[in-house]
Parts: structure tokens; C-alpha cells; sequence
């Protein structure tokens, strides 16, 4: 399976019968999947059949879809509807023999539900069914090509991804190296430190300077935050190489690895191994604003 990105846009076009439509899709980043539909009045039976579609097709984005339809001039035809104008006519006079009031306009009397039907509430049932399956075949074009623009971005995404971890891992190469992380000079400190807590004044009492000397080896050492940080990059080309909406998974990856550097700054007394620190810092938050984007 391959990465897929969040962002993307698409189009489809389509007409039957003098209608003609546009459907226009956006995606954008988002912690789950979204669909936030606009369609005219009259098309409100094909919002299930779209939820439906998009579910099957993307995990995660916020998706804006919008439908323009537009009707050749003269093909919504209006009539009177005469049932429903004599049933207001005989309400009307019944009314007025117990209340006296100026008769209605005509304006008021076409305004009147029912009464004034358009071509599209006298529309045959089968020409509608029709209809919207030809709507719903462009639905599935535009989103088909939707997810295709979504994968394309993805493909670059993975790239500027694997060069983010790459900056990590050369950085993480650096703090291995970097004197403060080696056996001498951990000794080194530890017996300069266990020195001055010896030489206190007044003296410290022995389980104080025990826990004291505990506190000292677990901040000199740094290895467990670097072996971490290691694991948390293979972590990293795992979820690469699987694909697929790892999207959520590689976020929470990210939080890790921004863990391990806060804590390697704040156990460091090297300026070295600080200045790599906070450079790893700067990668993680690059590599997480990248993987903002997945899905």
C-alpha cells in the first residue's frame, strides 16, 4: 500500500436531458473523515449514496464537495396545479362568510405551496431515477480522480519524509559521538560530582548522598534516550514501507520522538550534546509538520 495525502481537488463534469452539473471536491487536512455536502434543493436523495462512496474510498480529511446544476433555459416548465388551487378557493370561501376581509391577490394565491408546481415536482419517476444515476456516475469520477491527486501528493510526501528522518538519524549519529555520551567522561563527571557531595559541609547523611548519587547516574546517562530515538526512526520506515492511512499512528510517533529530545536537553551539561539536542528538536518538528499531511 502506498502513502496518501490529505489535500487534494478534483472536478467532474456531466448533462442529461438540458441538465448540466459540476462537481467540485476539496480536501484538506483533518483527524477524521469529514464530508461537508452542498447540493440545490430537489437533490437532497443522492447525499446518502455520496457518504457511502467517500467512506469506502478515504480514511481521514476533511472533504468539501459542492454540486452546481444548471438548467437549459425553458426546461423547468410551471403549471398551475388546479386540485390544489380549488381546495384554497373553497377555504377561502368558507372563511369569508365569517370573516370580512378584501379578497387575495393572485400573486398571493400562486405564493400559496401547492398551488404554482415546477417541472421538477412533475417530474417522471423514471427520467429522475435516471438522472441520478448519471449525477452519481460523475460523483464517482471526481472522486475517483480525487483520491488518484491524493495519492500523487502523497508519493512526494513520503519523499520529504525519508529526508527528515535522515536528518534525525544524522543528528542522532552526532549525539552518540559527542564526548558527553562517552564512558570516561560520564565517569569522569560522576566522580567530580560524588566529590563535592563528599566534601559537603556540613555532611550530608549517607542516604541522602546515596539517593543523591542515583538523581547523578541516571542524569549523566543519556543512552536509554538515544536507543529510543533509534528505535522510534525504524519505527518511522516501518509505517513508510506499510502504508496505507498511517497517518494518526505516525503522528503519535512524532510525539515520541519529541519526548526523547526534550529529555536528552534536559539531562545534557554538554554544550555540544545541548546544541544537537535542540538541532533534533528543530528535525522532529519539521518531520511532524510533513506528517500533518498523511492520511
Amino acid at each position: 500500500m502506498t502513502i496518501s495525502s490529505m489535500t487534494g481537488f478534483a472536478r467532474a463534469e456531466g448533462q442529461v436531458d438540458g441538465l448540466t452539473w459540476v462537481w467540485e471536491l476539496k480536501s484538506v487536512n483533518g483527524k477524521s473523515l469529514d464530508l461537508r455536502l452542498r447540493v440545490p434543493p430537489g437533490f437532497d436523495a443522492l447525499e446518502l449514496p455520496l457518504r457511502t462512496s467517500v467512506t469506502q474510498q478515504l480514511k481521514r480529511g476533511a472533504i468539501s464537495a459542492n454540486l452546481q446544476v444548471t438548467r437549459a433555459s425553458g426546461g423547468t416548465g410551471l403549471r398551475i396545479n388546479r386540485e390544489a388551487l380549488a381546495a384554497v378557493m373553497a377555504a377561502m370561501r368558507e372563511v369569508a362568510a365569517e370573516i370580512d376581509a378584501e379578497p387575495p391577490r393572485l400573486d398571493g394565491l400562486l405564493a400559496i405551496r401547492g398551488v404554482l408546481e415546477t417541472g421538477e415536482e412533475i417530474e417522471d419517476p423514471n427520467a429522475r431515477e435516471g438522472r441520478e444515476k448519471k449525477l452519481l456516475e460523475s460523483w464517482d469520477e471526481a472522486l475517483k480522480k480525487l483520491a488518484q491527486m491524493r495519492l500523487g501528493e502523497g508519493k512526494r510526501l513520503v519523499a520529504v519524509l525519508e529526508t527528515r528522518l535522515g536528518e534525525i538519524s544524522a543528528l542522532l549519529g552526532e549525539a552518540e559521538a559527542s564526548a558527553a555520551t562517552q564512558p570516561e567522561a560520564l565517569k569522569a563527571r560522576l566522580k567530580a560530582q560524588i566529590a563535592q557531595l563528599l566534601d559537603a559541609v556540613p555532611a550530608l547523611p549517607e542516604e541522602r548522598i546515596a539517593q543523591e548519587l542515583a538523581l547523578l547516574a541516571a542524569k549523566a546517562d543519556v543512552r536509554e534516550e538515544l536507543d529510543r530515538l533509534q528505535a522510534h526512526i525504524e519505527a518511522a520506515h516501518g509505517l513508510l514501507r506499510e502504508g496505507g492511512a498511517v497517518g494518526r499512528r505516525f503522528d503519535f510517533l512524532c510525539q515520541e520522538f519529541n519526548r526523547e529530545a526534550n529529555t536528552l536537553c534536559s539531562k545534557s551539561t554538554d554544550l555540544g550534546l545541548t546544541r544537537v539536542g535542540l538541532a533534533l528538536k528543530a528535525a522532529i518538528e519539521q518531520l511532524r509538520e510533513q506528517v500533518q499531511n498523511i492520511e
